[in-house]
């Protein structure tokens, strides 16, 4: 997968930039503050219509603008595919060619990005939330189906702590809610624990390989200690009957994959009380480098990947380690201050592209 061309209007700091990538390596170099992160958040947008930020789409508009636009050009295997996502005051509009798309989950299948950036680290520091959001985005991008349940979830979730609420409690009604709410709950418990086996399957070798340090694995954590392999949805409705009357003294759902967590270990040890800055933010770029091999194996295609200000933060060895996992058929764009935390064959290899206050001042194709 190859993102060919960039448009983007009123985004962020830029009020039009466009450009044309090269298919293997793209360097985005400037100072603090001239918009470098803000360009691979916009492609981040194109393919996933949210930011990787914790910000609101309403900030992503350029100030004092009512709308802000992302087109880009997409080739996979030959075939190429114009996207566009429009954002205006509390709406999206997507586009694939010329169709217009309706659900988010028909749109997000036509571009995938991987992104590496400094606020990683709050994956493993931050809330289970933002562990929750982070898994949820990259299986919506790898399994099909997954983002339609999600939604369906969610929605039944919010039926069903409104329900709590009712005065006039029926529990005929209640329990009819509760078993449509379990089948959804059901299945992402399933899909997560498939997708975080299938990430251990090769984050432990790369983790190893770059710090040289072993038994590094990622466990699917469920709020309450129930067992899914045999009778798995009785098991999850026994457990909803037992807690049914402290959920309506609370008046909300205790209990479900909206309150899950995915926690990161090396041997028995959790990485966000034990483990070094260092140790940890490796540890992320295990867990996406694990994302690029699922990529590769069960879409056949490589992602887009972004790499925001990470060298800077490596030292000469592991940008050797992590160089090796990218390879030369994968795009790759990559945001720095300094060009001297790169190495002249990446230099030599790549378009080189200068950003200063939200503009293109220079470029340098490759030779």
């Amino acid at each position: 997968m190859i993102l060919k061309e960039l448009n983007i209007v009123n985004f962020r700091n830029y009020d039009s930039l466009s450009l044309k990538l090269h298919d293997n390596i793209n360097i985005i170099y400037g100072d603090n503050g001239q918009g470098k992160s803000n360009l691979l958040e916009s492609i981040y947008v194109l393919g996933l219509t949210k930011s990787h930020r914790l910000f609101i789409d309403e900030h992503l508009i350029k100030e004092g603008s009512v709308f802000s636009k992302i087109k880009g050009i997409v080739e996979t295997n030959g075939i190429k595919k114009n996207l566009e996502i429009v954002l205006k005051d509390k709406q999206k509009e997507f586009k694939v060619d010329t169709d217009p798309i309706k659900k988010v989950g028909d749109y997000i299948t036509n571009l995938s990005v991987i992104i590496f950036y400094p606020e990683d680290l709050e994956i493993i520091k931050g809330s289970p939330s933002i562990r929750r959001k982070f898994i949820n985005t990259e299986m919506s991008q790898l399994q099909q189906g997954y983002y339609a349940v999600l939604n369906d979830y969610n929605r039944l979730l919010k039926m069903r702590n409104e329900y709590l609420k009712n005065p006039k409690f029926d529990s005929v009604y209640f329990e009819i809610l509760t078993n449509h709410f379990i089948d959804k709950a059901y299945i992402i418990y399933k899909m997560r624990q498939k997708f975080i086996s299938r990430i251990n399957e090769y984050a432990e070798s790369i983790y190893e390989n770059i710090m040289q340090i072993k038994n590094f694995k990622i466990e699917y954590e469920i709020s309450e200690p129930l067992s899914f392999e045999k009778d798995g949805k009785t098991n999850i409705y026994n457990y909803y009957k037992k807690v049914q009357e402290k959920e309506i003294l609370y008046q909300k759902t205790l209990f479900g994959p909206h309150r899950d967590d995915i926690i990161f270990y090396i041997g028995t040890q959790d990485m966000k009380s034990y483990a070094s800055q260092g140790q940890q933010r490796v540890a992320v770029l295990a867990f996406k480098l694990a994302l690029l091999e699922l990529f590769k194996k069960y879409k056949e295609e490589n992602p887009i990947l972004l790499l925001d200000d990470v060298f800077s933060e490596l030292d000469h060895g592991k940008k050797i380690n992590l160089l090796s996992y990218i390879g030369d058929n994968i795009q790759t764009i990559i945001t720095t201050t300094e060009l001297d935390y790169l190495n002249d064959d990446i230099k030599k290899n790549a378009k080189m592209i200068k950003i200063k206050q939200g503009k293109k001042v220079k470029q340098e194709e490759v030779e």
